[in-house]
């Protein structure tokens, strides 16, 4: 599903513009972004699932073209971990 599917499918259900669908479901990544950028960034939304933000390590890392071992930097990582309504239903 596409983010235009999506905001269809609000408009819909909801009974509202696609314009304003389309200003909540911004609204909404907007804030899940700004949350995941703190410290203990973490947003947990009851029966659905939990977005937290995890450090992955600097590593070495191959090549598949040529097989010579690459550096791969620090970084951070958004992580989703399904509520159990989500995996229920799924």
């Amino acid at each position: 599903m596409t983010k235009a599917e999506l905001i269809d499918k609000m408009a819909a259900d909801a009974k509202i513009t696609k314009m304003a669908a389309g200003k909540a479901l911004d609204a909404f990544m907007d804030g899940v972004t700004k949350a995941l950028k703190k410290k203990e960034g973490k947003v947990t939304l009851v029966g659905f699932g939990t977005f937290a933000k995890a450090h992955r390590k600097a590593r070495t890392g191959r090549n598949p073209q040529t097989g010579k071992p690459i550096k791969i930097k620090a970084c951070n990582v958004v992580k989703f971990r399904p509520g159990k309504k989500l995996r229920d239903d799924v």
